[in-house]
């Protein structure tokens, strides 16, 4: 008996058992056998010889091998014949002798990511050389004193403008409650070493007084219709407790831009000539953002390293006198200053809190 297999190159093949002859008329479809779970392969070729037998007329099919051999593979199909590889096993293709064509999907796209998301992760981020190279000038993990970190701090800037001196410290607070808020203002003694723009919303006498201390920009009214058609020059905004109810309506503004006046942060006063003259002179205010990190800038990398060690002196007393009633446990959690294009540098936080300046400081 003759049986049909499929192989993967899509030919039709037939096994049969050597020293055996075939009739022709045997060969029919009543007699083949399809078989697709287990192809049989072999390359050992065959003939096929056709005869007549003259006395009784009958023709046959002798399958001649070439090889002796038990099983041998006759090709039945001269040209190659495409044969569908995924079949629906459900609808029973094979016995009715249909084909089934794979319908291909193509996946989903994925959406495009916004916001932080699309951002680049860390580890694929390229640096500068000149970064590459002033990060080999600190060690990583190693935790400076105060002095050899501004002196290693001076030595890393290394750009073509002058960079500012920042202090980055992760507290041990969550902002979200709000017992653990901190949101305050310090004066450096020796400047921010940057030129302040002071606006002033006044009314009444206070409007003479405020451009008598020296405010850049003074109105009323007529200031708050400039803001909200998008006036922003000025890098404070100062305001007198009687326009509070008309700045109000600026919160959308100035909220995002850190500009809104506060109690908190100075910036709404009723001794407005003070208020100019400390902010002219170095008054910082921070806050601590929802991470609980604390972002103070301190100074200029040309500052004298005594000027900058007592910036920073100043800006640590005031975060651990403003510390937050709900605050539990370690309040330090880390300490780091860096330049505005430059590595941080760890600080060690037990000689932070312990150092105490010489006495010509």
């Amino acid at each position: 008996m003759a049986t049909c297999t499929t192989t993967p190159s899509s030919s039709l093949m037939i096994t049969y058992a050597a020293a055996s002859t075939v009739h022709a008329q045997a060969l029919t479809p009543s007699v083949l056998s399809f078989k697709s779970n287990k192809p049989t392969f072999s390359i050992n070729p065959l003939t096929l010889k056709t005869s007549i037998d003259r006395k009784s007329g009958i023709k046959w099919a002798n399958l001649c091998p070439q090889r002796d051999s038990k099983h041998h593979v006759l090709a039945a199909v001269a040209a190659e014949a495409e044969v569908a590889e995924a079949t629906d096993e459900n609808d029973g293709v094979a016995a009715e002798g249909g084909t089934a064509t794979a319908i291909a999907t193509a996946p989903p796209k994925p959406k495009p990511k916004k916001g932080k998301a699309a951002l680049p992760l860390k580890r694929d981020r390229t640096r500068s050389k000149r970064f590459l190279e002033i990060q080999k000038l600190r060690e990583t993990k190693k935790e400076y004193d105060l002095k050899t970190a501004i002196s290693l701090l001076k030595e890393m800037s290394s750009t073509k403008f002058v960079e500012t001196a920042e202090a980055h410290f992760r507290l041990n607070i969550d902002p979200k409650y709000n017992d653990q808020q901190l949101r305050a203002t310090v004066n450096l003694p020796k400047g921010t070493g940057q030129k302040v723009k002071v606006a002033v919303l006044t009314q009444g006498e206070k409007f003479d007084e405020a451009k008598n201390a020296g405010a850049d920009i003074v109105g009323g009214e007529d200031l708050i219709e400039q803001i909200k058609g998008g006036f922003m020059d000025f890098d404070k905004l100062i305001a007198s407790p009687d326009m509070m109810v008309k700045v109000a309506g600026l919160g959308k503004i100035l909220g995002p831009r850190g500009l809104m006046p506060n109690p908190k942060a100075g910036t709404v006063t009723p001794n407005i000539p003070q208020a100019i003259e400390e902010f002219k002179k170095g008054k910082v205010e921070y806050r601590a953002d929802k991470t609980g990190i604390v972002h103070i800038p301190f100074g200029k990398v040309d500052f004298l390293e005594d000027d900058l060690l007592v910036n920073l002196l100043a800006a640590v007393k005031s975060i651990e006198t403003n510390k937050p009633k709900g605050a539990k446990g370690v309040y330090w959690k880390s300490a780091h200053i860096c330049t505005s294009m430059g590595p941080s540098i760890k600080l060690n936080i037990r000689e932070m809190l312990d150092y105490k300046p010489p006495s010509n400081v």
